[in-house]
This record gives structure tokens, sequence and C-alpha cells, in this order.
């Protein structure tokens, strides 16, 4: 009985583990993120003004085009089943060519 108590415990710690382990990478994910959105508003700031390049409004571009991915893979992540779900849409995106990623969650 205390081998399987011992046995219970060790996976107990190991799932933790995990956990702990995907919530880290996901915090520095959203904060690359965050420090990405904040440089592409303040491009827009600075467009809306005629200070910004062309290579700065390019790259607020696409940080622009991360931002919606994030937002849309936010909608379906407090749905019921997600865990289920997210990982199907991103397969059937990948399927058709869709990339719904944000760079910041890309390995």
């Amino acid at each position: 009985m205390k081998f399987t108590k011992l046995i219970d415990s060790r996976k107990a710690r190991l799932k933790k583990a995990r956990v702990k382990k995907a919530v880290v990478k996901l915090k520095d994910a959203l904060a690359h993120q965050s420090v990405g959105t904040k440089e592409m508003l303040k491009t827009y700031f600075n467009y809306t003004h005629g200070k910004a390049t062309k290579e700065d409004m390019l790259k607020a571009e696409g940080q622009f085009q991360d931002f919606l991915k994030t937002l849309g893979l936010g909608v379906f992540a407090v749905l019921p089943f997600a865990p289920i779900t997210i990982p199907v849409i991103i397969k059937v995106a990948d399927k058709h060519g869709v990339d719904i990623i944000p760079t910041a969650f890309k390995s």
C-alpha cells in the first residue's frame, strides 16, 4: 500500500512540475507579446504624427497580426473543452495553410 502512495505522490509532483513549466512558458510568451504590443501602439502613434518610417509600419502591422491571432486563440481558451478544441483548430488551420499561432508562442 505504501508503494502505491509513493508512486501516486511522484506522479502528482511530475504533473505539477509540467504544469508549472507550461505556465512559465505561457507567462514568458505573453510578456513578449505585451512588449511587442506596446511598440506597435507607439509606432501607430508616431504614424499619426508623421514620424514613423515604412519599416516601422511593416513591423507594427506584423505585430498587429500577432495581436489578432492571440485574441482569436484567447476566445477559444475560455470555451469548454479548450484543451481539445484549440489543437483541433490549429491542425485544421495548418491543413488549409492558415497560420493562427502568434510568433510569441512558436518555439
